[in-house]
């Protein structure tokens, strides 16, 4: 039915029926949505159940990458043209490289054409999680035509998108005037490296790439009071005052080429861009502006204004607002892997004095660290539920030069291995161990 289509990998938009190749976004995300549930998953079973649907899904996109410009070629122009049925996509004649460059559809309810990181930041994590899934799976064939992929895609990237500063668009402007954003500075244009942070999976482009495109989206679209440009560039719809309140574009065109017939919502304010952002951010060791994106939207979202519980976008109670929980795990550096029994904490927020709470895939926990006085103390606490744990990797200062390390379960001393690697301290249990409600897996490293 609806949704996912076996015999083409094919994730249909918002579920369509008709099977239109709609969403090229959404195609990646849901790559990334499986790794996402795999990770949070207490073992291995949920891949083994679902890994045929989610390699048939990314094999989706390699065969649009493949396609070259016919990519998508049966996109409709907006999510409100699904009345005609699409012939089959062609198999391709060509390898795939890593580069989507035909017909996008995408979350601004438009068709981009062309390469750009949008979609392809999206397309590369993605092919970073099937490689790691199809690894866990032992499929070493596809777990290598993905690391190849991602290999030369991102290199093709900085080689052709990068303009110095923030990365563009290649798109021919007379053949498609209208709904691009060519040399724009689009905030989504790390979306995919939002998410590689958020699972684990690393940089998807050079590390002073990405933090460069991050102070660019920061320079040049967050505004403190977007009141002179909404004056200028009139919003399609207002989601803010039209004066005195701080937002972040969805685009702009920093270097004088504005486009007036570009990419569509490019004046209007959006939470779910603005909390990937953040969250972005924050990833990059930007915090204090992170949470100046966050301000900017809770000074909006008050009693007086507007409804706290009802982050306006699209419509009322707007999914996309969930974005906010990635800023929340970013400020904890929180990572977790599941099936191999993977923990981790590296809070960036009061580190001195941190507490939080976490769901993992069979508990609730609360995670708590002090520092001072030479030394740092971190707690596990199981609040509900059970935990298998291998490894815990927490992140400690440059300044703790002891390395003395004592491991403890409610009071009594564990054996484990220790290692340092890149300010973080990781214990290794010699296999995995089952920590219950209320038990306390507690380190202290330093004095």
């Amino acid at each position: 039915g609806g949704g996912f289509f076996p015999e083409t990998g094919l994730v249909a938009f918002r579920g369509g029926e008709d099977g239109l190749w709609l969403a090229a976004d959404g195609q990646c995300d849901t790559v990334l949505n499986a790794y996402r549930e795999n990770l949070m998953s207490p073992n291995k079973q949920f891949l083994k159940r679902n890994y045929k649907n989610i390699k048939k899904t990314l094999q989706y996109l390699i065969d649009q990458d493949a396609l070259g410009e016919k990519g998508g070629e049966d996109s409709p122009g907006r999510a409100d043209r699904g009345d005609e049925l699409p012939k089959p996509y062609p198999k391709p004649t060509n390898p795939p490289n890593g580069i989507i460059e035909g017909t996008q559809h995408n979350t601004y309810d438009l068709n981009y054409h062309g390469p750009n990181t949008l979609v392809g930041a999206l397309y590369l994590s993605a092919l970073r999680a099937g490689e790691k899934m199809a690894l866990e799976m032992d499929d070493k064939k596809f777990a290598a035509l993905c690391g190849n992929l991602y290999e030369s895609g991102s290199a093709w990237t900085i080689s052709n998108l990068w303009n110095g500063e923030y990365f563009v668009q290649k798109v021919d402007l007379k053949k498609y005037p209208e709904h691009q954003y060519k040399d724009g500075c689009l905030s989504d244009q790390l979306f995919g490296q939002f998410w590689a942070h958020q699972v684990g999976l690393g940089y998807v482009y050079p590390t002073n790439y990405v933090r460069s495109a991050m102070n660019a989206i920061w320079k040049y679209n967050f505004a403190p009071d977007i009141g002179p440009y909404n004056k200028k560039y009139k919003p399609f719809r207002w989601f803010v005052q039209k004066e005195g309140q701080g937002g972040l574009f969805t685009c702009t065109w920093p270097r004088g080429d504005y486009l007036a017939s570009g990419t569509f919502y490019k004046n209007e304010i959006w939470t779910g861009i603005e909390y990937q952002f953040a969250a972005g951010l924050i990833e990059e060791g930007m915090v204090t502006q992170g949470l100046a994106i966050c301000k900017a939207i809770h000074d909006r979202y008050q009693p007086g204004y507007l409804n706290p519980y009802n982050e306006l976008e699209c419509g009322d109670h707007y999914a996309r607002a969930m974005a906010s929980w990635g800023v929340y795990l970013a400020l904890a550096g929180f990572q977790y892997d599941g099936p191999n029994g993977f923990v981790g904490f590296d809070p960036v927020i009061t580190p001195e004095n941190f507490k939080a709470a976490f769901t993992l895939a069979e508990s609730w926990v609360v995670f708590e660290q002090t520092r001072g006085s030479g030394k740092q103390i971190n707690k596990l606490k199981i609040v509900k539920g059970n935990l298998e744990i291998k490894t815990l990797s927490i992140g400690i200062p440059k300044k703790l030069k002891s390395k003395n390390v004592i491991i403890s379960i409610n009071g009594k001393k564990q054996d484990a291995e220790v290692n340092f690697k890149k300010q973080k301290f990781i214990i290794t249990f010699p296999k995995k161990i089952e920590l219950t409600k209320n038990k306390v897996l507690k380190t202290i490293i330093g004095k």
